[in-house]
C-alpha cells in the first residue's frame, strides 16, 4: 500500500465551512428571539438547536484524512468512520484536473462542512465520486464501476505511483491529446 496525504484545506474549504457553522450556530439563537416559548413551540427551539447540532456532528466523522492505493484498492481515510475501499482493478485513465469541481452539481453528499465529499455529477465527467478538501489538488480516476476524484497533498507523486501500478490506463481527460 502507498500512503499519500490529504491536501491542506483550501480557501474554500475554510470559508464553506465557517459560514456553515456559524450558520448553523445562528439558526437556533435566531428561532429562540423570533419563536414565542407558548404551548407547542415551546419544542421548537431545542428541536432546531437538536438538528443544527446533528448536521455538524454527522459531518465530523467524514472529514477525509488520507488516502492508500494499491494494484486493487483505493482507501479512502476518513476521521471517525470506516475507510470506504474502492476497487480500482481496470482503470482505465487517471489525470490531474483542477477544475473538475467547477460546474459540478452535487447530488449526494457534503459540499463544504468540513469537506467535499459524495456524489456529484458535471457535463464531462458524468456521475463522480469526490473526496476532498482542496479541488485544485484533484486527481481523476476513470474506473469500470465509475468515475472517482480525490485530493491528495501531492496529485503528481499520486500520479506516478498510480501509473506505475497501472501502466495500461491513459493518461488526461477523455478528449485530450497526450503523447
Amino acid at each position: 500500500m502507498h500512503r499519500f496525504a490529504v491536501a491542506p484545506w483550501s480557501t474554500s474549504l475554510k470559508v464553506m465551512s465557517a459560514f456553515s457553522l456559524v450558520i448553523l450556530a445562528g439558526v437556533p439563537w435566531f428561532v429562540k428571539r423570533v419563536v414565542p416559548p407558548v404551548g407547542i413551540t415551546n419544542w421548537v427551539v431545542p428541536f432546531v438547536t437538536w438538528i443544527c447540532a446533528a448536521v455538524v456532528v454527522g459531518a465530523v466523522p467524514f472529514v477525509v484524512t488520507g488516502y492508500e492505493v494499491d494494484h486493487n484498492h483505493l482507501v479512502v481515510h476518513r476521521l471517525l468512520w470506516w475507510p470506504a475501499r474502492i476497487d480500482i482493478r481496470g482503470l482505465t485513465r487517471v489525470w490531474h484536473d483542477p477544475a473538475v469541481v467547477r460546474g459540478s452539481l452535487r447530488l449526494f453528499g457534503n459540499g463544504g462542512l468540513f469537506s467535499f465529499s459524495g456524489l456529484f455529477y458535471n457535463r464531462a465527467l458524468g456521475r463522480y465520486r469526490l473526496f476532498a478538501t482542496d479541488p485544485k489538488r484533484a486527481v481523476v480516476m476513470v474506473l469500470p464501476a465509475g468515475t472517482v476524484a480525490v485530493t491528495p497533498d501531492d496529485p503528481d507523486a499520486f500520479l506516478r505511483v498510480v501509473r506505475e501500478l497501472f501502466p495500461s490506463a491513459q493518461a488526461g481527460a477523455p478528449g485530450t491529446r497526450w503523447r
